[in-house]
């Protein structure tokens, strides 16, 4: 059975400021396909943010628990989560985990948010609970980073309702853009009706291969279909992205060197360079 017995728990204040911190902007790194490369951007992105002096909050959304078991943290050992803040009241600062990297911080899942889908759609305000709990922490953080799950459910709909912009993944593989289109449908959705500030963060280019065709074309295609906002940092297919996980570690911490950290650096710096830009624009009309 999904799920445990609720208790509600009082609110502590948040934590003082620090060199990096807020006020956080949150990002949803989302696509309803499954396989395209959000928890490796998740983990890696946040990584390369807070080697870059700034001060990441990873939340994992994905009952799934990859970016979780993928920062080192054993999931069995985990007593307060993300389920515990969606759906008891836990202050999302009582379940803050530290990982391996200085910087970064984590909202950690357990097998129990499997179950959170079927109860958020009895519970109050069941749309807007992750930005409520995330209100606390966007002083200490720079930088708030969400994994969705594969799915457009009430997990991913939460993610959304708190975010100010949304990154989405797309493999260069055949089918690119399935779905994405649907996704784009409800980011307008949730804009219209419950956060009229989310934006577009940028679409990624995962899964790259140079050489060939495929990888090209796909990109053409998908530069031709979102233009500026297709990130120039393309993540290439790379053995070490891959093996990263299985050591709980960022691609940065298991091998600094290999090309997949570099292009996570990059990454970094152009996403920080938008939100620069963007806050120097002023709010979206």
């Amino acid at each position: 059975m999904f799920g445990r017995s609720r208790s509600v728990s009082a609110k502590t204040p948040a934590a003082a400021p620090a060199e990096g911190a807020g006020p956080g902007r949150v990002v949803a790194v989302a696509n309803q396909k499954g396989g395209v490369g959000k928890t490796t951007t998740a983990v890696n992105l946040g990584a390369a943010l807070a080697e870059l002096g700034q001060r990441v909050l990873l939340v994992d959304c994905d009952p799934q628990g990859n970016a979780t078991s993928g920062l080192g943290i054993d999931r069995r050992r985990v007593e307060r989560s993300v389920y515990d803040v969606l759906l008891d009241d836990v202050p999302a600062a009582l379940a803050v985990r530290q990982t391996v990297v200085p910087g970064l911080a984590m909202l950690p899942s357990t097998l129990d948010l499997a179950g959170a889908e079927l109860e958020l759609v009895a519970a109050s305000s069941r749309e807007a609970r992750l930005r409520e709990a995330l209100l606390p922490l966007r002083a200490e953080y720079g930088w708030i980073l969400v994994d969705c799950p594969p799915s457009l459910g009430l997990l991913t709909l939460n993610a959304l309702v708190a975010a100010d912009a949304v990154l989405v993944p797309i493999q260069c593989e055949y089918y690119a853009l399935e779905g994405v289109g649907q996704l784009m449908s409800t980011v307008q959705s949730v804009r219209r009706n419950m956060n009229p500030q989310l934006e577009v963060e940028g679409i990624l280019l995962t899964m790259y291969d140079a050489r060939t065709n495929l990888s090209l074309q796909v990109a053409e295609e998908v530069r031709r279909a979102f233009r500026d906002e297709v990130f120039t940092s393309l993540i290439p297919r790379n053995v070490r992205l891959s093996e990263a996980p299985s050591h709980g570690l960022p691609i940065s911490a298991y091998d600094p060197r290999s090309r997949g950290a570099q292009v996570y650096e990059n990454l970094a710096k152009e996403v920080m360079a938008r939100a620069r830009s963007k806050a120097a624009a002023g709010p979206r009309a």
